[in-house]
């Protein structure tokens, strides 16, 4: 049985360090990641400090009707109180023009703080950012990451993961790691297996039993990829458009090669981009591009292909085998390894790297002006080694420092005066 409960997120933080603020705050992610019970965390926040506060849900078609036919109006009749006040418009893309709205309100009310949500990148990025420059800070609201998914679990563990992933960054960013002996590893097997198999969906996490889970990534699939994307954003052919998403899910961790694709789903090249558009502007797939300098030597157009929550990836190649029962294992932790990377650092660069002599790395991570190959070898290592292709890419780029994800080894070397580090996957 679903649990009731409400989960911290780690996103609260920021949300609550400008909700002083006069600007309005956008906050877009797929459907059911959590985002009105956000508003709603938010919402308790802000009556503790006696702030008015107004919930809108558009979805209902008498609210948006209302606010469709004036907003001014229909915002102006619950300001009834002296004082500041605070709306939160859940499911805000289903307003006409909304960025246009938006800045009428903002403009208007100037003791009014408006926070929005949406589960379309394409919906509100474009057109906020074109009425409203200046006047919103975007923020993105992803399926639970697996530090979210370990203190919903196990707070324990979740404290541990806090001080070990630290150590990681810090190591990234320009410091030293420390490697100790870890005597908890194996206490996070079960849940970075959970985590990889069924994906970080509240709903998901929430449920007791895998039959649950499977069922709440059916639904999820059948509500928001086979539908809500498929009416509100126009698609032709859904039959099409399933075939393709199955298609893309296989090949999770791989270039995409749009001839292959095109050919198996009976589809051309550029139907083929206008779904990735959709699939990646909803948050269903990341697309990650190479890194090249020499576009001689090195890949520059091929992108690789990611889920943005594994669950619903699994559920759309009906695969819900533990991580050694497959033959996808690798795949997995690399796509869980660019989710982690992306959480860390949100202002960084992702890309990979391959050259056509098929030299690679899994991931580029480029902070600022730094380059750090990052390479992902889920195994067990006895002591530190470190493949063909990230030694290549040191020696071409002289980069500072080296990422190694593995199974369950803590390692350093060096290798041409570059900082090697080894790390366990679940810390990342």
């Amino acid at each position: 049985m679903e649990r009731n409960l409400i989960f911290k997120r780690d996103l609260e933080a920021s949300l609550l360090k400008w909700i002083d603020r006069r600007e309005a705050y956008a906050i877009k992610g797929p459907r059911q990641s959590g985002k009105t019970t956000l508003l709603k965390i938010l919402e308790e926040t802000l009556k503790r400090r006696e702030v008015c506060t107004v919930f809108l849900n558009f979805e209902d078609p008498d609210v948006l009707e209302a606010f469709e036919a004036s907003p001014k109006e229909y915002i102006k009749s619950f300001l009834v109180k002296k004082g500041r006040h605070c709306f939160l418009m859940d499911e805000y893309h289903y307003v006409k023009e909304p960025g246009k709205k938006l800045k009428l309100l903002y403009d208007t009310f100037e003791n009014a703080k408006f926070i929005v949500t949406g589960s379309s990148s394409l919906e509100l990025s474009g057109a906020m950012a074109k009425f409203l420059v200046g006047r919103v800070f975007f923020f993105e609201l992803f399926p639970f990451s697996f530090h979210e998914f370990l203190a919903a679990k196990n707070h324990r563990l979740s404290k541990i993961y806090e001080k070990k992933n630290r150590n990681i960054r810090e190591f990234l960013l320009g410091g030293e790691a420390e490697i100790a002996q870890d005597v908890i590893l194996k206490e996070f097997t079960p849940f970075f297996d959970q985590y990889l198999i069924y994906g970080g969906y509240p709903a998901v996490i929430k449920a007791e039993d895998y039959e649950t889970k499977r069922m709440i990534l059916k639904n999820i699939y059948d509500t928001y990829i086979s539908k809500d994307i498929v009416e509100f954003l126009k698609v032709t052919d859904a039959l099409k458009y399933r075939h393709v998403v199955r298609a893309l899910a296989a090949l999770v961790g791989n270039l995409v090669n749009y001839n292959e694709v095109c050919s198996t789903c009976q589809t051309y090249y550029k139907e083929l981009k206008r779904i990735l558009s959709i699939l990646s502007e909803t948050y269903i797939v990341a697309l990650v591009q190479p890194f090249y300098k020499n576009p001689i030597t090195e890949l520059k157009k091929a992108p690789k292909m990611y889920f943005l929550d594994l669950g619903l990836r699994n559920y759309v190649i009906n695969n819900f085998n533990t991580l050694e029962q497959r033959t996808d294992s690798g795949a997995l932790v690399e796509n869980f390894v660019f989710l982690s990377l992306r959480n860390n650092f949100q202002e960084a660069m992702i890309n990979y790297w391959r050259t056509i002599a098929k030299a690679e790395v899994d991931f580029v991570l480029r902070i600022k002006d730094e380059v750090i190959p990052v390479e992902v070898k889920y195994q067990t290592f006895r002591a530190p080694k470190v493949s063909r292709g990230l030694r290549s890419f040191i020696k071409t780029y002289k980069t500072e420092k080296a990422l190694v994800v593995t199974k369950d080894y803590w390692g350093k070397t060096k290798i041409n005066g570059t900082k090697v580090l080894f790390s366990p996957a679940c810390y990342l």
